[in-house]
């Protein structure tokens, strides 16, 4: 049954058609059309109508129902307020987004205002994707952005913040006008920052989304898109919010914002109070970021490179879960922020890499600090949680390890005589700004229990000693509860009824429970409370007394413990700048402890940096495959050397010989180096890289209706249009989705451009053949190949690079590795050996090639239409061909009229079967 429409539905203010709970519902319905609506119904959260049939699918949960409107039944849904959050996590990730309405007093409380007054409820809270911050509902090793996308006067501009944790910053796209271009670049710009950032929740204004030329990019992200007024996205409206959150009378002290930035960081603070509902957070001074200051790694090249996610899906078998070896969650967050945002500054690069070399001289230190960082807690996001009143006695547990691992890190770190160098200044930094809050420390070793209940009010968290009044309180209610038991105990002497119970529950408060069978047992002083199927309840004056004592004390001591929990609170939140770069400083030395640990363990080295543009790589091996293999040292290496006189490397080879695994690694060398860590190769020496451009293997594009060639092709343009000399390319097999000849012409010109006019470091590889004869006409390309060794038939691999070309393609070997049939098999190898006598018979291609002009076209005839290359070869192999004839006159003057400086290709081509003709 499809539920109720809302929009024809009974007016929410006419009392008369509905009850009052529901008219309510439909009210706050009416304001949220958009979100699901949790609605508090004592301890549950009730969804309902269309509402209810959403959440039951998506939950797996009940669908019931409950009331009649219109006369039709109203579907209901509910879920336990105790596991709310499971139950959210599992709608976020559905891709709803939820209102909380919650009761704002109990049934008590709404009596006292008088009448028949309902209790009063409110919306406290929107849970969006991007504005979560419970652990149960986020991932501990990822920052969870939320982004905003803003344009104006031409520039566009992406702001993000994680309220989990605080941290606020903005980028700006210059106007790209005057660029080839421009709406491309602009879009391809916002497409790696948001790659970058992989927000889970994108605002933008409904304008923008209306931009036809950015309709790609919003489908690639449709699934995060929170389309918002365009009033939201105000500059001058972006200013005053955020001198206003920062208290400020200019924005100057935080930077110089162009107008796109504004109407972006003011987009954010915006949609983050319309979330939550009067809650400030604590964020970070919104700070620059500048694209000039981090390599660029386009959607493209960290999809194709599985630099943080693996092409299967998933974070296993990319490199980021090859490389961490992190113990905390802030550490695993900020090694990810530094993988995908690698340095284009040598001295900042270095002091990160000074920090791990360091740590690798010293593997006692290693595991010293590793033990301790086992044991740190999150800091971040307990404090945020604390700060916005959702936090809980387990946060400032967490707080109090932290601080506890932040003393003994710092006692690691002091200088000790076993040291032979000073502290890097990162280690030594880092160390200065823990420690400092001990009396803060102190105060949370005293207050907390061991064991802690997850919310304040659930009390029993203030550890005996730390309040006298509470302990007194304590005591008077534990006595009162012992005094209870002691009762029960009288009872069932006097009654005979050895089966009594005194319970209790929320509605009825304590009570005596016996079986129906023993109801004449009882005594006259019994006031009947409740029947049940197989048990009766009452109570007597002497329960109700005690009843009275245990409350009143119960009642005290969790006020007091409440009070007690705001104090540590408020002093925390004094306190919350320093406990944001304590917490921060954990995490850069897990960070650099991790890559340390790493570097020791899998014989990393550290990289040498340079300005120039070189790029020479000894004994390189690939971080994810070699982790795969059985053990250390069982990958095989290989050098590559892309110095100025050899830039770009002609990589052939059969199909599983390495090709695209050598490229790869190459490519994953150079981030690893520039985001600080050393690198799986005997040596390194890299010239700073500006950006990683790969384009390796491919998929089609169905929902674009993009075939996978012209999804090589898009990428393959973005690499020719934004490569710089400074750039490292790596591509593979392109122009192999298409026709040999038309595949062939675009790798030669692909080539030729990168070497003419890219003029950047890149490893090509291919299986033309014909492209190896380029080598004599390009000064920076050189060939290199495969090792591979054919023995009794069968095809070993080598996986080494050496210097020459391939001599076969080993095409049908690879086929045979594969299981194909033997009958095709066979005939393949029949059909291999015709075509390889045939093209004997014919001038080879490299010869063609030195006649060919650079970037130089020339109308060509049409070549005459034959039948096929399948029906030339089966006709030609049914028939032996007969023996060559002698050359003739006519031949040899056909030859002497040749110039081979004014052929083009496909002239060549018609030459060749002008002379066969004459042959």
């Amino acid at each position: 049954m499809s539920a109720p429409d809302l929009k024809n539905s009974p007016d929410p203010k006419d009392a008369g058609a509905m009850t009052s709970t529901t008219a309510h519902y439909l009210e706050l319905k009416k304001q949220y059309p958009d979100y699901l609506l949790f609605y508090r119904i004592g301890d549950f959260f009730e969804l309902f109508f269309e509402d209810a049939e959403k959440a039951s699918a998506a939950l797996s949960i009940t669908l019931t129902r409950r009331g009649k409107l219109d006369g039709k039944d109203i579907p209901l849904a509910g879920v336990p307020v105790q596991t709310a959050d499971h139950y959210l996590a599992k709608l976020i990730r559905a891709g709803f987004k939820v209102a909380v309405c919650d009761q704002m007093e109990d049934a008590a409380e709404a009596k006292k205002r008088g009448g028949k007054s309902p209790i009063r409820r409110e919306v406290v809270r929107i849970v969006t994707p991007g504005t979560l911050t419970e652990d149960t509902l986020l991932d501990a090793a990822r920052a969870n952005y939320l982004a905003a996308i803003a344009e104006s006067g031409g520039n566009f501009a992406v702001a993000w913040l994680d309220l989990s944790t605080g941290f606020f910053a903005v980028e700006a796209i210059p106007d790209q006008a005057g660029a080839h271009n421009p709406t491309g670049r602009i879009k391809s710009d916002l497409s790696a920052i948001l790659s970058r950032l992989h927000p889970s929740e994108i605002l933008l204004a409904e304008k923008l989304l209306q931009r036809e030329e950015l309709f790609e990019l919003w489908g690639d992200w449709r699934g995060q898109l929170s389309p918002q007024p365009n009033s939201r996205f105000d500059s001058e409206n972006g200013r005053h919010l955020l001198q206003n959150f920062y208290h400020l009378a200019t924005l100057d002290g935080l930077g110089k914002f162009d107008r796109a930035e504004l109407a972006a960081a003011g987009a954010l603070l915006a949609y983050v109070e319309l979330t939550q509902k009067g809650l400030v957070p604590r964020l970070d001074r919104l700070t620059q970021s500048h694209r000039q200051a981090m390599m660029r790694i386009d959607p493209a090249s960290l999809r194709n490179l599985e630099v943080t996610r693996a092409m299967a899906g998933g974070r296993e078998g990319s490199l980021l879960a090859a490389i961490d070896h992190t113990l905390t969650a802030g550490g695993a967050r900020l090694l990810q922020q530094w993988l995908v945002a690698p340095l284009l500054d040598r001295a900042v690069i270095n002091t990160r890499l000074d920090a791990v070399e360091f740590l690798t001289l010293q593997p006692a230190l290693i595991e010293r600090l590793r033990k301790i960082l086992q044991h740190a807690a999150d800091v971040e996001r307990p404090l945020q949680r604390l700060s916005m009143g959702r936090g809980g006695p387990r946060d400032l547990l967490a707080i109090r390890q932290a601080m506890l691992a932040g003393l003994d890190v710092r006692e690691a770190l002091r200088p000790q005589p076993a040291h032979t160098a000073p502290l890097p200044a990162l280690l030594a930094d880092a160390s200065q700004n823990m420690g400092r809050e001990s009396d803060l420390l102190d105060r949370l070793e005293r207050a907390l229990r061991p064991d802690l209940p997850i919310t304040a009010r659930d009390g029993g968290f203030i550890a005996p000693g730390y309040a006298a009044e509470l302990d007194s309180l304590v005591l008077l209610r534990d006595q009162s509860r012992k005094a209870i038991a002691d009762y029960q105990a009288q009872l069932v002497r006097a009654t005979g009824i050895s089966s009594l119970r005194i319970k209790h529950n929320g509605i009825l408060g304590y009570f005596i429970e016996i079986n129906p069978k023993d109801s004449d047992k009882i005594s006259k002083d019994f006031i009947h409370r409740q029947a049940l199927v197989g048990a009766v309840r009452y109570t007597d004056p002497a329960l109700a007394e005690l009843e009275r004592g245990i409350s009143g004390a119960a009642e005290k001591s969790l006020a007091l413990e409440l009070k007690l929990f705001d104090d540590l609170l408020a002093e925390i939140k004094a306190r919350s700048e320093a406990l944001v770069q304590m917490a921060r400083h954990l995490a850069l030395v897990d960070c650099l402890v991790g890559l340390a640990d790493l570097a020791v363990k899998a014989y990393y080295t550290r990289p040498i940096l340079y300005e120039e543009p070189v790029f020479r790589i000894t004994g390189g091996r690939h971080p994810v495959v070699e982790q795969n293999l059985p053990e250390i040292g069982n990958f095989i290496a290989n050098n590559c050397d892309l110095s100025p006189e050899s830039a770009i490397w002609l990589v052939s080879g059969p199909n599983m010989a390495g090709k695209s695994t050598f490229l790869r690694q190459n490519a994953l060398i150079a981030i690893l180096a520039q985001m600080g860590s050393f690198v799986p190769a005997a040596r390194a020496e890299i010239g700073v890289i500006d950006r990683v451009f790969s384009r390796v293997g491919a998929a089609d594009d169905l929902a674009r209706g993009r075939s996978t060639f012209m999804v090589e092709m898009v990428e393959t343009a973005a690499i020719l249009h934004q490569a710089t000399p400074r750039s490292f390319v790596i591509l593979d097999e392109i122009g192999r989705g298409t026709a040999t000849f038309d595949g062939l012409s675009i790798a030669w010109a692909v080539l030729e451009h990168l070497h003419e006019i890219n003029h950047c470091r890149t490893l090509f590889a291919s299986h033309y053949h014909e492209l190896e004869g380029l080598s004599a006409r390009l000064a920076g390309l050189t060939c290199h190949t495969m090792k591979v060794k054919e023995w009794q038939g069968d095809l070993i691999f080598l996986h080494e690079v050496i210097d020459g070309s391939a001599e076969h393609s080993y095409g049908v070997h690879v086929a045979r590795l594969a299981g194909l049939p033997p009958s095709v098999l066979a005939r393949a190898s029949d059909i291999l050996h015709f075509l390889e006598q045939r093209s004997e018979e014919r001038p080879n291609a490299a010869a063609v090639m030195d006649d060919l002009p650079l970037f130089q076209s020339k109308p060509s005839a049409k070549r005459p239409k034959s039948g096929g290359l399948g029906a030339v070869v089966a006709a030609e192999m049914a028939h032996s061909p007969p023996p060559p004839p002698p050359v003739t006159d006519e031949l040899r003057a056909a030859l002497r009229g040749i110039d081979p400086d004014s052929l083009t290709p496909r002239q060549a081509m018609e030459m060749i079967y002008q002379l066969k003709g004459l042959v």
